[in-house]
This record gives structure tokens, sequence and C-alpha cells, in this order.
């Protein structure tokens, strides 16, 4: 038997996690996917990165694979950059850990999610239904 915590630091082992303004650099360059995996209830709390891709938790990897009947358009190999956000960087770390396990060796998680991202000032917009994210 594991922990929660033996699991994450495991899923986390070896895996280079961008800090928020890399992950920024990297998807507007084109050179990562960032996807959101967090529930519409969270974002509307929160709030969410404008632009980035929503696939939820319970579907990401039939979204993901690449040979997979139920990939997005964007699942275009196993070659795929993509940077996982959640809302403090730990069911991302999992849910990477998942999709490296089906051969999207790229696949890593935004060190701190998408509070780090908020706190580092990147830009956010309201999720489905919320309030303003930078609003006080």
């Amino acid at each position: 038997m594991v922990s929660i915590d033996e699991l994450v630091a495991r899923a986390r082992e070896g895996v280079h996690r961008p800090d928020p303004h890399e992950a920024h650099r990297a998807w507007r360059a084109h050179d990562a996917l960032l996807v959101d995996i967090r529930p519409a209830a969270q974002r509307g709390r929160e709030g969410q990165i404008p632009g980035a891709l929503v696939i939820e938790r319970n579907v990401l990897e039939w979204r993901l694979d690449p040979t997979g009947s139920h990939r997005i358009p964007e699942a275009t190999g196993y070659e795929l950059p993509v940077v996982v956000v959640c809302s403090e960087g730990y069911a991302s770390s999992l849910a990477a850990a998942s999709l490296r396990e089906l051969g999207l060796h790229r696949a890593t998680d935004l060190d701190g999610g998408f509070v780090a991202w908020a706190a580092a000032g990147l830009p956010t917009e309201p999720g489905p239904g919320g309030a303003d994210p930078g609003a006080t």
C-alpha cells in the first residue's frame, strides 16, 4: 500500500514540471498543449485560462489517446507535449502520469496549478458561471 503523497511523489519522479511563466511561453509558442482538467464548478469558482483546452479529468485519457476512437483533433501523436492544469498541481501530476502510461511521454503538469498561474499575474478569465478571478 502507498499513501496519496507517495503516489504523487512517484508521479513526479524524473519529470520536469514547468512553472507558470515557462508553461505560458511554451503554450503561446504552440510548443505545448495546455489542458485544464478541473470540473466546471471549480473553474467557475477559481476562473480559467483563456484559450486553454478544457478536458475534465474523467475523460482525459480517452480524449488524448492518439489511437482512441474518442480522441480530440489535437491528439495528433505520442510526441504531443501536454501540460496538465488542475487547481494546485496535485491531481494534475497523477493525470500526467496516466498520460505517460498511455505513451504520451512528454506529458507533464503545471507546478502549482491554476492558483500559481493566477498568482503569477498570467491571463485569467471568469470560468463558467463564475466571478472574475482578478476581482477583489
